[in-house]
């Protein structure tokens, strides 16, 4: 299967530009290859070298062998389906050839990050590509816009005991399915390693809120520090200076500046998971389903023949594939131990076996036997106890946040202070060290550490901030 000229492709590249390793399949295959690029961004050379079967030593070698000497999109292009097909092979062949593809995708992603830098294409178009079916679309229909398209993808970090990874955002699975749909079409695709970056930038700020007895939104913060950001400045690296998302929302030109507006499908608006997101990240963003509809979205997939069109959305927290969230913070070193569940003039009423598993307004799990209902009002970390009372001590009339962004002279919003909650009419007012919303009606269950969302009557985000501390109307 390996022609005489492929073994001048075995070894390694001094001191490579790109290098990526994969394993696996049935035969416990394992490739790398390293990379050189050339000044004007093409794959100089390509080395590779296997602990493998034959037929992903052979695929290894077809990888170098249709990398070397071309552009480096044109090299991102390489699809396992090509391979398979040239190689003839099938079954289980074609899975040890996956190992191989697999290698040479982490070894281009790895260059895009660390030495690439394409000059700017005129209307070139970054698509970030989750595996599911709204980025799919997205890049449906950028394609069907400017033609000159790259998809990519970011693999994040994900709990190493999750126990359904697939629900993961961006899972093993996943990128592969991102990749299918641009080869698929004929276009490139590029892969960043973003574990690590994104364990430091959105999980060790998850655990530290929950350590601290609050409640963090780890959605907002990874499209508001890290993952949008990153994107960005991998696209320019590819000559792209716009990355358009699947995200259901749209982008407003006002008075000069680039704000985020609801989406047209008021039950899956994703605006509020923008809000955190830099003015700079969002001049650079495109998102091509702010007047869609899922029902829709998934209709143009599938009349595509994309196989993300029947893929499964994440869930929340999705680095935890379905895990439960207090063994993975005890995993991860925040203490919970058993402690006092009290009302609110400090009787104690019964026992809680950790306070990072509790949220305001939560009522189940406290197996507290009361004449009323009772719910959590707050977690005090430090004293670990839990205050619980009726609904109506939950009712707040003022938020203070912090690490806030907004708008000069906004003084009127329409507060939305959780994910999935509606929004109240608040006034704004600056205080020192951030912002101070006084609720026009009361609002139940606010959480410190979620993510508050400030909207105009337009519906577009005008100010965004952390929920610092909710107090009552008492």
């Amino acid at each position: 299967m390996l022609r005489h000229h492929d073994f001048e492709l075995a070894g390694r590249v001094p001191e490579p530009d790109g290098e990526g390793f994969a394993g696996g399949s049935a035969c416990g295959d394992r490739v790398r290859i390293t990379l050189a690029l050339g000044a004007d961004g093409t794959i100089a050379a390509a080395r590779f070298g296997a602990a493998a079967c034959a037929h992903a030593t052979a695929a290894a070698a077809w990888a170098c062998r249709r990398s070397q000497g071309r552009a480096f999109l044109d090299a991102a292009r390489a699809s396992l389906a090509d391979c398979a097909e040239e190689l003839g092979l099938t079954g289980h062949a074609r899975d040890c050839a996956a190992v191989a593809l697999d290698a040479l995708h982490a070894a281009l992603g790895d260059a895009a990050e660390r030495a690439l830098a394409l000059p700017p294409a005129h209307g070139r178009v970054a698509v970030a590509m989750s595996g599911g079916v709204d980025s799919a679309v997205a890049l449906l229909r950028e394609r069907a816009g400017s033609g000159d398209v790259v998809g990519l993808t970011l693999r994040l970090w994900i709990d190493e005991q999750a126990p359904d990874a697939e629900r993961a955002c961006c899972s093993p699975g996943a990128i592969l399915r991102a990749r299918e749909s641009c080869h698929a079409l004929g276009l490139p695709h590029v892969t960043l390693d973003g574990r690590e970056a994104f364990r430091r930038a959105v999980v060790e700020p998850f655990v530290a809120g929950y350590a601290r007895g609050e409640t963090p939104n780890p959605c907002t913060t990874c499209n508001g520090s890290y993952r949008l950001a990153a994107l960005v400045a991998v696209a320019e690296r590819l000559g792209a200076q716009h990355v358009a998302t699947g995200h259901y929302a749209r982008l407003v030109e006002r008075d000069g500046r680039t704000l985020v507006g609801r989406g047209a499908d008021a039950a899956k608006d994703q605006s509020y998971m923008l809000a955190r997101v830099p003015r700079d990240v969002l001049e650079r963003l495109r998102l091509p389903l702010g007047d869609a509809t899922k029902a829709a979205v998934r209709a143009e997939a599938a009349a595509a023949g994309l196989s993300a069109a029947t893929a499964r959305e994440s869930q929340d927290v999705c680095f935890l594939g379905g895990g439960a969230l207090d063994d993975f913070l005890a995993r991860e070193g925040v203490q919970q131990h058993a402690g006092s569940i009290r009302d609110e003039a400090g009787h104690e009423l019964g026992r809680h076996a950790g306070t990072a598993a509790y949220t305001p307004g939560q009522r189940r799990g406290l197996g507290v036997a009361a004449p009323t209902k009772l719910y959590v009002l707050r977690a005090d970390a430090a004293r670990n106890e839990l205050v619980v009372g009726p609904r109506s001590s939950l009712a707040c009339s003022e938020v203070l946040l912090s690490d806030t962004r907004s708008e000069d002279g906004v003084t009127r919003v329409h507060a939305k202070l959780r994910g999935r909650s509606p929004t109240v009419s608040a006034s704004v007012e600056r205080v020192p060290g951030g912002l101070r919303l006084r609720l026009d009606e009361p609002v139940y269950g606010v959480a410190a550490g979620q993510t508050a969302a400030l909207y105009d009557g337009d519906g577009c985000v005008v100010g965004s901030g952390v929920i610092a501390l909710a107090e009552s109307l008492s």
